[in-house]
């Protein structure tokens, strides 16, 4: 593998409006995320994922851009992210941003030019379709519930959404559009941003003829991914859009890629993908009900240990994979994958030394180092996403009550991940003097980062130590390019792997069980390099693990 500049680091994704607010409005600020770089690079983070900070009508937290070139002014001005990028280069550290090409705000220029003109030139930076018989275009649901098609004011014709209404999908197939998205993309490289995370970028390939497809529910529609997954060709699009931008910069690129062809890795993450890499979303999607949130699986160990191990055996023959445990869309990883008696302060250490040492880029969500969870949700009116709204309805229409539909709304939300972060136990989590945007998590002052930062044996702490063991001279090499190879998959709660490169051999093993287990060990030991449980003794031919135990050993050569 020809090595890039960005194989070694360590990712933080922030959510800017509920990272730190400085001004009292209760939104999080660039000024709060300036003042915590300190923070972030003491834990050892290299690359900085903000989620977006455009001007927005925020209808969808911002994935809903009304103007690419400006800085939402509820998070600051363009002066305060020209600070935040040289702060961060001062610090050896890179500023990546969120890049939502598949669809613009109904309030930005280009759209409200279509709707003044819908058979005009703008009209064609869109879908816009004549109806069908007084129905709408085809038969899709949006993402977020309802029909993918919304009427045209004062026409015959609907305009295509895969999203909420307030979020156009933009027309691809229109070269003027991509040179104007590839314009905007360069602007922002060129003033130092050091790469994207790509939104939803799957979804940009339409079947143009938008077919009806077999219904899945009562309601008469089909998912409008299974379109996405019917068609061909959205390779050429990447590939021009990597050639026109990316390329040219040297810039990561990680793609949020859902759906993707079986055979199409290679492509998307090879040698000369696409991308420099895309998530790992194996074990989310192992929550994925048939009908929606409410008929939701519970997470199976084994099924998680499977889906993991195999997509990492898959991924090492071309990529590598960026790996996370949550991110804004997911609730919390903590309450989502680990067992009720897991979920301890050794449990979340045991779960973020999995996932941090497997082989890919390890992605950070804020909050996620100090062991957040999932809040308490009382009633609908507590939310905020629209998303957890649409599931929530769903289920009472499923023929839950309303309050089996908020629990099952509890555990999946994406609101948990977007609770502002926790940081001391003043009011409001320290997060801002003013009211917060969300309501903040009751647990904050159990769960906080100023008490776990003098706190040796905090998750914290922990965090600290196992990404310095990453990127450590001795193991930088064996954790980022070494192979992965997954051990004692026959047992039923341990879950383990050995990283190996030329000389060097790793193993990390954990017991995802209540009670403590034995397993032979099949090398011998050279030394313990991280524990959560303080394991000080260097084990000989039988390896004890505790409940919620990991550890880290090198292997004798």
């Amino acid at each position: 593998m020809k090595k890039k500049w960005w194989h070694d680091k360590v990712a933080y994704q922030i959510y800017p409006k509920s990272f730190l607010d400085t001004n009292g409005d209760g939104i999080g600020d660039l000024r709060g995320i300036i003042s915590k770089l300190d923070y972030l690079k003491e834990l050892g983070i290299d690359i900085i994922w903000l989620s977006p900070i455009y001007k927005s009508p925020f209808v969808d937290q911002g994935y809903d851009i009304s103007d690419y070139y400006a800085i939402a002014e509820e998070f600051g001005t363009m002066e305060e992210f020209d600070e935040l990028l040289a702060e961060a280069k001062k610090r050896d550290m890179y500023i990546i941003m969120d890049l939502v090409i598949n669809h613009c705000s109904d309030q930005h220029e280009w759209f409200q030019k279509a709707l003044a003109d819908p058979d005009g030139e703008y009209a064609d930076y869109f879908y816009f379709r004549k109806g069908k018989n007084g129905n709408p275009p085809s038969n899709y649901r949006s993402y977020f519930g309802g029909s993918c098609w919304e009427p045209v004011p004062g026409s015959d014709k609907y305009y295509f959404h895969m999203f909420a209404k307030e979020q156009p999908d933009l027309n691809w197939e229109n070269p003027v559009l991509r040179d104007k998205l590839y314009q905007m993309i360069n602007w922002w490289l060129e003033k130092g941003l050091a790469g994207f995370r790509i939104d939803a970028i799957i979804n940009i390939k339409k079947d143009l003829d938008f077919p009806d497809i077999e219904p899945d529910a009562a309601d008469g529609m089909a998912s409008c991914w299974r379109m996405v997954e019917s068609v061909d060709g959205v390779g050429e699009f990447l590939e021009d859009l990597k050639e026109h931008t990316f390329q040219k910069y040297d810039a990561f690129t990680v793609a949020e890629v859902f759906n993707m062809k079986e055979d199409k890795l290679t492509q998307f993450i090879g040698e000369d993908g696409h991308f420099s890499t895309i998530f790992d979303f194996s074990a989310h999607t192992l929550s994925d009900g048939e009908h929606g949130w409410y008929d939701a699986p519970p997470i199976d160990f084994k099924e998680w240990r499977k889906v993991i191990s195999d997509s990492q055996l898959k991924v090492q023959t071309c990529g590598l994979e960026a790996n996370i445990i949550e991110n804004h869309d997911e609730p919390r990883g903590a309450s989502r994958f680990l067992p009720e008696y897991a979920q301890n302060t050794a449990g979340t250490k045991m779960l973020g030394t999995v996932s941090i040492l497997l082989r890919g880029i390890p992605f950070i969500y804020q909050g996620q180092e100090i062991g957040m969870r999932n809040a308490v949700w009382n009633s609908i009116e507590e939310y905020n996403d629209i998303s957890t709204i649409d599931q929530y309805l769903i289920a009472r229409d499923a023929g839950l009550s309303d309050a089996e539909a908020l629990e099952v709304c509890g555990k999946m939300s994406r609101d948990n991940a977007r609770t502002p972060m926790q940081w001391n136990t003043k009011a409001h989590a320290g997060f801002t003097t003013g009211t917060p945007w969300l309501k903040v998590n009751s647990n904050y002052t159990e769960i906080n980062m100023e008490s776990q930062e003098n706190d040796p044996e905090s998750v914290l702490n922990y965090y600290r130590k196992l990404i310095a063991v990453r990127k450590s001279l001795e193991y930088k090499d064996v954790f980022t390019y070494g192979e992965f190879v997954p051990a004692y998959q026959d047992t039923e709660t341990v879950m383990a792997y050995y990283r190996q490169k030329d000389t060097k051999k790793i193993l990390v093993a954990s017991n995802f069980g209540q009670t403590p287990v034995d397993i032979p060990l099949e090398s011998a030991i050279k030394r313990i390099i991280l524990s959560n449980k303080n394991h000080a003794e260097v084990p000989s031919h039988t390896l004890h693990l505790d409940s919620c135990e990991v550890i880290v050993l090198e292997c004798a050569q």
